[in-house]
């Protein structure tokens, strides 16, 4: 006699059939990202891109990786997955953005316990509406429902893209000299970054952002959950009209020190003036909940910041038409000069 419990693979909580619902439900989607090279659709066990660089006299692939970080905890607990979206492919293209590569394709990985299918198609369609922003093919991705490993209602999300750029446009800073100015790109807010101690800021002050007003009018859990600014059309822009730049740097994890100080040829350094811009409400905001140093949260936050382009004086008057055309705000914010001391130090 067979006593043994009769088990399916939903029965151990994945939904094969909800996957396949799932996968119908994004197709448009995905589908309003794809340029010519894409070839197929969703459902391959690879994406296939031609690629077509005969344009280019050598063509370089650039690729890059990221995710959320701790701001999934707050955009899923105010039910924001197209920030979460948006977000993911933002910090994957700004990266390559900051080399000038364009974005070919994108791939996400997301992963939950018990697949939500209007949570998770939120999520994708906020990174199909990234790349559409950028020009860039959705081409494939991964839905993994892993019963046990995630608290309900939680989710996780890794995105992965590729890029190209002519070797001789490659942006490296190598070109940075002394005299070069540095223009700053504002950012949307946080982005994707410091929310660590954003959420211990909440915490510590007893914030509700869903109810508090910044001092300019707006909600507070709109501007702290802001998605990432996409600097891509920008960068795209400033390579149409011939700008000469010889620096890029994205404003992530480390905020305005590790990230200028990373391009920076040796022997210089840049003196960054903070009064040069105003910080946006939503940093007055957190930084009011707590003691934090000056320096601390410069490293911590983009400020407001989230792009700089670094290049000489003569080109950043036709640099900052470029990007205001663009429709980016844009501040002169440093300079660059020999190093005698910190390699990038602050002023006001």
């Amino acid at each position: 006699m067979n006593n043994k419990t009769t088990l399916t693979y939903a029965d151990a909580g994945v939904n094969i059939d909800a996957g396949n619902a799932f996968i119908g439900r994004i197709k448009n989607a995905v589908a309003s990202t794809t340029r010519p090279e894409v070839m197929g659709g969703l459902g391959g066990f690879g994406a296939l891109f031609k690629a077509d660089f005969s344009a280019m006299e050598e063509p370089v692939l650039v690729s890059s990786t990221d995710g959320v970080g701790t701001k999934l905890l707050l955009l899923q607990q105010h039910d924001r997955p197209h920030v979460a979206g948006i977000d993911a492919v933002a910090m994957c293209v700004n990266d390559m953005a900051a080399q000038a590569a364009e974005p070919l394709f994108f791939l996400d990985y997301l992963a939950t316990g018990k697949l939500d299918e209007a949570t998770l198609a939120g999520v994708v369609e906020g990174i199909a509406e990234a790349c559409r922003i950028c020009e860039c093919s959705l081409i494939g991705g991964e839905t993994a429902e892993m019963p046990g490993m995630y608290a309900p209602g939680h989710y996780d999300i890794g995105g992965f893209s590729v890029g190209v750029v002519d070797r001789p446009r490659v942006i490296d800073g190598s070109t940075i000299a002394d005299g070069d100015v540095m223009l700053g790109i504002a950012s949307n807010g946080p982005h994707s970054n410091g929310f660590s101690l954003i959420r211990k800021l909440i915490e510590v002050g007893a914030a509700d952002i869903e109810s508090d007003i910044l001092n300019d009018g707006s909600k507070a859990v709109d501007a702290v959950l802001a998605p990432t600014r996409l600097y891509v059309p920008a960068v795209k822009a400033m390579l149409k009209a011939g700008v000469e730049v010889h620096g890029y740097s994205h404003i992530t994890g480390g905020g305005m020190f590790d990230n200028i100080e990373r391009i920076l040829p040796e022997g210089l350094a840049a003196t960054v003036d903070i009064s040069a811009w105003p910080v946006p409400p939503v940093f007055e905001y957190l930084l009011n909940f707590a003691d934090v140093a000056r320096d601390e949260s410069y490293r911590t936050f983009n400020m407001g910041i989230g792009f700089v382009a670094i290049l000489s004086e003569p080109e950043a008057a036709k640099a900052e038409a470029v990007l205001t055309d663009a429709g980016e705000t844009v501040y002169k914010i440093g300079c660059i000069h020999p190093k005698n001391g910190e390699i990038v130090s602050l002023i006001s």
